[in-house]
């Protein structure tokens, strides 16, 4: 049987293993280690906070080794997942079909989009589970003509137990992410590798012979009739532009920036992050806890149980690159008066709520989306395969995406990856 190289475990990889294993014999390649929820109280984090001595959010690495976390020029703070399950461990699990840029260049997942329906249990059972304030957020917004709607989320969240631990990696089990999808794999014969970081691929002619990988302080080859590379948008590029394959400098990373304030015992920090989502033109609103803000913004200073905050997704213009470990990114003027046109709908629905403008606080700009490096035209999409890319490496991530989402890209990078494995099996 010919082999498959998988390099990535989180949406794209655990997929596109899944749909190939079988036709392939597939080993997934995982950077990271075995993923293992947060389990320190974080009250007692809290306490921490209080010294003063939590002063950059890069120390947060520290307790969570899964959680990687890099820092651009003008200080945007980059997070992505490192570990089995990539970033969907940290995701809240959001199961929203945001495939209008692939339609609009020919490229339609509906059988894609229906299969995932059939296979992940998702639903919007959160809702009985909702605090006051989030339900007061939502007819405010209601009120607005905003139109929000209750977030589908991926999982059986009839038993959530509102721990507030949903990007921390989910204890009771409740979240769906990317590691079921590898355990099916693994069932049909796939083999998982952790600890393997692949550096290049080795490129003869238009084909792949394999790929380069760094397991410590020992290199190693792994041989491979098919390469999917989905080591995630900041990853992927990198990947790449080791093995001589030219990206665009055209990183979107769907900044996030929170508008708080002080709700006497909101609980937000215990409760589903994201239950509701209002979609604005350029971006989204929801109620959303920032743990990075929370933990590492000065302004951030009642406790956690007493704040109250509002996130603003945008969908940012596509100017960026990833050049090794090394991400440059900046907002552009139009992202600034977008998150401005942000910062003003979120205080407008505080003032609704009976909280002064000058009483809201912001959080640190931070984001989880990387995508857009590679992205997918019209002339790509029969075969979801970049002509910069051998043969027989495809990519299957975000860093296909034509643009940014500025909403949550889980499903869709799924829906995308089934169908490069189904290409990649018919083809062999």
């Amino acid at each position: 049987m010919k082999k498959a190289v998988v390099v990535g475990s989180g949406a794209g990889g655990a997929a596109a293993a899944r749909e190939l294993q079988g036709g392939y014999d597939v080993t997934v390649l995982e950077a990271g280690g075995e993923f293992r929820p947060f389990s320190l109280d974080l009250s007692f984090l809290e306490k921490v906070k209080r010294t003063g001595l939590m002063t950059d959010e890069r120390l947060i690495q520290i307790l969570l080794p899964f959680m990687k976390i890099r820092k651009t020029a003008d200080r945007m703070v980059m997070v992505n997942g490192l570990g089995l399950g990539g970033t969907t461990t940290l995701a809240t699990g959001n199961a929203l079909r945001m495939d209008h840029d692939l339609l609009r260049i020919g490229i339609d997942l509906n059988a894609e989009f229906d299969e995932l329906a059939a296979e992940i249990p998702v639903s919007t059972d959160h809702q009985d589970r909702w605090r006051p304030e989030t339900r007061r957020l939502f007819e405010i917004c209601g009120d607005m003509d905003f139109n929000p709607a209750p977030l589908p989320k991926m999982g059986e969240h009839r038993r959530c137990v509102n721990c507030g631990r949903c990007l921390l990696g989910c204890p009771y089990g409740v979240k769906w992410d990317s590691r079921r999808f590898l355990k099916s794999a693994v069932g049909k014969g796939a083999s998982v590798r952790t600890g393997c970081r692949v550096t290049n691929v080795m490129i003869r002619g238009n084909r792949a012979a394999g790929v380069n990988v760094r397991r410590g302080l020992r290199s190693e080859f792994i041989p491979a009739d098919l390469v999917i590379i989905a080591a995630g948008g900041f990853g992927t590029p990198a990947i790449l532009e080791a093995s001589g394959i030219r990206c665009d400098e055209r990183l979107c990373v769907d900044p996030v920036l929170c508008v708080a304030a002080r709700v006497e015992n909101a609980l937000q920090n215990r409760e589903i992050s994201m239950p509701f989502a209002v979609q604005r033109p350029g971006y989204i609103l929801s109620p959303y806890f920032d743990h990075l803000s929370f933990f590492f913004n000065r302004e951030w200073k009642f406790p956690a149980r007493d704040t109250l905050s509002l996130m603003i997704k945008l969908a940012d213009s596509n100017i960026g690159t990833v050049s090794g470990n090394r991400i440059r990114k900046s907002l552009s003027e139009t992202d600034k008066a977008g998150l401005k046109r942000g910062v003003e709908d979120c205080v407008e629905i505080f003032r609704r709520l009976g909280v002064n403008k000058e009483d809201t606080f912001l959080g640190t700009v931070n984001a989880g989306h990387p995508g857009g490096m590679l992205p997918l035209t019209a002339e790509d999409a029969a075969g979801l395969h970049s002509r910069r890319l051998p043969d027989n490496v495809y990519v299957a991530d975000a860093t296909l995406f034509p643009s940014s989402l500025g909403n949550p890209p889980m499903l869709t990078i799924m829906a995308m990856a089934k169908r490069i494995g189904s290409i990649c099996s018919s083809n062999q």
